[in-house]
Formats: C-alpha cells, sequence, structure tokens
C-alpha cells in the first residue's frame, strides 16, 4: 500500500487565499496570524486540511511569482508565525499544505537576475532560452490559449540586444525553470526538505501540467514521480496535490506520480448542474470511467475534489446567489467520492466572477461596521454585506448554507461509505430519471444511497434497492415505502 493511505487523509482540506481571510493587524492585508487565529472555526465546520496560497517573498499580490522561496513575505508575518501557525493547526489535528511553485519563479528571484547577465552564466541554464530562429524552426513561438494561462506569445526578451529569449508561459514576470537541469531539481528538493523540516505536511503543485513546456509534456511524468520520491523520502506520509488542469484522459498520467489530483472533470460538471438543471455528462458515469483511467496508473490514487477554486468563477455567482441551488451544490461535492477542497468563504456562498481579483475577496467575519478582521487591501465587487450574509449572522441561521456546510460535512466523516476517500466507492443506482442524479456508495460497513433532485420541482420516483432509512434529507424529501419524494433541489441519503 502507498505510504499516503498509511496516514490518515484529512476528511476536508480548505484553501485559503491568505491575502484575503483574515487580517490580525489591521494593515488591511490577511496574514499568517489571522489564519491562526481562525484555526477554531476551521475545527468546527469539520476541515482537517488547510491548503495555503503562496506566503513566500514575492513582488505581487498573489504571490505566485516567487522572489525567495525559504522565508515568509513580511506582508503576511515571520517564519516564527508560520511556525506557530503550523504548531497550533498539528493541535486540531489540522494538516497544512504549502502551496509550492516551481513552474516558475519571479523574473525578481536571484536565480534569473543572474541568467539574464549572459550565456556564460551558471544560472544560465536555470531558464529556457532560445534564439528566435530556433524558436521558428520548432515551431513554438505562439500557443493556444488555455484554461490556465491566456498568454499566446511565452517567449520574451531579457533586454535590448539579446541573442536570445527566454521561455514563460503565463508572463514575462514568471520565466519558467529547465527542469532539465539537474542542479534546477536538486535546488527544488532542498526547498521542498526546508519546508517538511518546518512542519509543512504536504503541498499543492502549482501548475503541474505546464512543468516542462508544451512542447515536451511528455517529460513531466517521469518528473513528477521523481518529485514523490525525493519528498516521500524525507517525509513518508507527504501529501501531494497536483493542479493539472485538463481533461481525465490528460490527468490521468500524471497519477504516476501525483498521487492525488484536481478533478476539473468534476468540478465544471457539478457548475454545469448548477446553472442548467441538467445532468448532460451523466455525471455518475463519466466519474465511474475516470476512475478507471486514473487507477490504471496508480491504484491507491486520490480524487481531489471541489465546486471551485481562485483561479474559477465562484460557484456563489455561477448560482446567481440561489441558496437552494449552492446547497444542492455542496449535497454534490460532499456524497460523491473523492478528497473535497473548499474555497474559502464558499460555505457563505460567496461570489465573484473574474477577473482573479474578484474572486479573491475579503472573507466576512461579520457586519462591516464590526468586522475588525475583515481585510480590505481593494474594494469589494460581489461580497458587501447587503449581497453576501457575514458569518456571524449565518451561525445564528439554523437554515443558512454554512449551517448546511457543517451538516454535510459531519455526515460525510459519520458515515463509513460517504467517509471512504481511495479507493472511491461508486456505483450507478438503479433510479433512471433526468431530473435526478442518483448513485450508490457501497461499503462493507453497510451501502448508502445518494437521491439527489438538481431541478426546482418536486420529483417523486420508486427505489429498487433495499433501504433502511433516511440519514439525511433537506427540502421537505421524504421516503415512503419505497417511494421517494423529493422538494425542490432537495436530497435523500437512504442507508
Amino acid at each position: 500500500m502507498d505510504n499516503i493511505n498509511k496516514a490518515k487523509i484529512p476528511a476536508v482540506f480548505y484553501e485559503i487565499f491568505v491575502r484575503s481571510f483574515c487580517d490580525s493587524n489591521r494593515d488591511g492585508k490577511g496574514d499568517i496570524n489571522g489564519i491562526t487565529s481562525k484555526l477554531d472555526y476551521l475545527q468546527d465546520l469539520g476541515v482537517e486540511g488547510i491548503w495555503l496560497t503562496p506566503f513566500c517573498k514575492s513582488s505581487s499580490y498573489h504571490k505566485y511569482d516567487v522572489v525567495d522561496y525559504k522565508c515568509v513575505d513580511p506582508e503576511y508575518g515571520t517564519m516564527e508565525d508560520l511556525e506557530r501557525l503550523i504548531a497550533e493547526a498539528h493541535k486540531r489535528n489540522i494538516q497544512v499544505l504549502f502551496d509550492f511553485v516551481i513552474n516558475h519563479t519571479s523574473s525578481e528571484h536571484h536565480w534569473f537576475k543572474e541568467a539574464k547577465k549572459g550565456k556564460e552564466n551558471p544560472y544560465r541554464n536555470y531558464y529556457n532560452w532560445l534564439t528566435p530562429a530556433q524558436i521558428k524552426a520548432k515551431g513554438i513561438a505562439e500557443r493556444e490559449k488555455t484554461a490556465d494561462s491566456t498568454e499566446t506569445q511565452p517567449w520574451h526578451w531579457a533586454a535590448k540586444g539579446e541573442e536570445e529569449k527566454y521561455y514563460g508561459m503565463f508572463w514575462s514576470g514568471m520565466p519558467d525553470l529547465n527542469m532539465d537541469n539537474p542542479k534546477v531539481r536538486e535546488e527544488i528538493y532542498k526547498i521542498g526538505r526546508f519546508w517538511l523540516e518546518k512542519g509543512i505536511d504536504g503541498f499543492r503543485m502549482d501548475a503541474a501540467k505546464h512543468i516542462y513546456p508544451d512542447w515536451e509534456a511528455n517529460k513531466c511524468h517521469d518528473f513528477w514521480l521523481e518529485f514523490r520520491q525525493k519528498m516521500e523520502a524525507i517525509k513518508s506520509d507527504v501529501y501531494i496535490v497536483g493542479e493539472v488542469w485538463t481533461s481525465a484522459e490528460k490527468v490521468a498520467p500524471f497519477f504516476r506520480g501525483l498521487k492525488a489530483n484536481f478533478d476539473f472533470d468534476l468540478s465544471f460538471a457539478i457548475q454545469d448542474i448548477v446553472k442548467s438543471g441538467k445532468d448532460s455528462v451523466d455525471i455518475v458515469s463519466k466519474l465511474i470511467n475516470n476512475y478507471k483511467l486514473f487507477s490504471k496508473e496508480n491504484p491507491n490514487f486520490i480524487d481531489a475534489t471541489m465546486l471551485t477554486n481562485h483561479d474559477q468563477n465562484r460557484i456563489g455567482s455561477i448560482a446567481e446567489g440561489d441558496l437552494q441551488k449552492l446547497k444542492m451544490a455542496a449535497n454534490l461535492l460532499f456524497t460523491f467520492p473523492g478528497n473535497p477542497f473548499i474555497y474559502y468563504g464558499e460555505e457563505l456562498g460567496m461570489k465573484g466572477t473574474k477577473p482573479d481579483e474578484n474572486i479573491r475577496e475579503a472573507f466576512q467575519w461579520d457586519k462591516r461596521h464590526e468586522d475588525k478582521e475583515r481585510t480590505n487591501w481593494r474594494k469589494p465587487h460581489f461580497n458587501s454585506d447587503s449581497k453576501t450574509t457575514p458569518l456571524r449572522q449565518q451561525r445564528e441561521d439554523e437554515n443558512s448554507l454554512f449551517n448546511h456546510y457543517k451538516k454535510l460535512i459531519a455526515l460525510r466523516k459519520s458515515i463509513p461509505a460517504l467517509a471512504q476517500i481511495s479507493p472511491p466507492n461508486l456505483q450507478k443506482s438503479g433510479i433512471s430519471n433526468k431530473k435526478i442524479v442518483s448513485f450508490i456508495r457501497p461499503h462493507q460497513d453497510g451501502n448508502v444511497l445518494v437521491i439527489q433532485n438538481i431541478t426546482n420541482e418536486n420529483v417523486e420516483v420508486l427505489v429498487k434497492e433495499k433501504v433502511g432509512g433516511v440519514i439525511f434529507s433537506n427540502n421537505d424529501s421524504k421516503l415512503d415505502g419505497q417511494k421517494v419524494k423529493l422538494g425542490a433541489f432537495g436530497i435523500l441519503v437512504l442507508n
């Protein structure tokens, strides 16, 4: 059995965009101490792991262009603050993931500043350099826009009069590292060791699909296998999850090295159900087929599931703020197999659409005039008190989205069939109705049948399976013998 399965896999992860979560020193920006102060909140919600977006020294607000990999950006605090966060999280049995950005550095990083000095510089080969003639001969002067990068001209001049251009897939300020250089790999492994020895439990690997340039993409899989082996030699139960933003067929080979990868197919399928009220892809069959693809590469794979993340329009906006649709989306996320990740504020129904800053707005702890912890590094467009109900008020409302999340997470953790993460347990049910998404989570301690109405109409269906009783329901959904009555967007979970 793989090492990751020897340790307890966190039941639920929570992604924190550090700058926007909680401001502890009233400077308007979220910080490490702010996160530490909210660990009890996360524990109460049911979270067992947190993924922190980059906090290393950087010249940008988002910090995905790293200037120094071995320090905390002063905007967010100190190394001592981070060490205390890790220690306090571990006291609460909460694991901490570090957003490890190794596809590229900042153009302000020491390595790149040296590399720009010329071909003879020892850091030159830390990056990818070609002459315009070589670029043209290879046919790689342009790239098509992808979901994770709109850059179509990825080759950039470092200075006037240069003979060579450098490759930066995201933009000129983020030059891609050359992973064919053994020195670069060794640097990366040293950084990984540094953070694991600090107590970090694992990594979210940014842009894992692009660790090699597009024209050498086949090299990615061997790299990730080596990376995992190096990290497991330091920490045997390290949790590594990859951002491979593509279809399941192309994600599958990444499971050879990355035991966990985010399931973008599922994310978009749930979003489509929320928008259209239709299951146009047959989501259960699609998941079962995807699991077969993943299992061929690694039978102990972990399907990291989510509704949205810091690069996607928020589910709150996709649902147009409709509370029942948001509850339905959560129902699906927490009853499907996998290792679910919540993007901060989803439990409040926070809204936001591109550009990126608008999907990274301040978490609302309390009403604006009473909220001393809300960040204000930018003016919110989507999440004022009149548009999104703050946490304090939602806590007091039994029917709030926050309390729905809390109930679902508790349910998931208490029922073995729902709690199983790897391998994922999923079967089609005997119910066939276009207004319903239904499936079985089989388990030796008892199967669970999930029946979710994805429309705003009442629906009645007959259950063919033998069922015991209702373990979770909402929206006046009931079981009457073998007949199921579901309210609009209602769910029944039966044992």
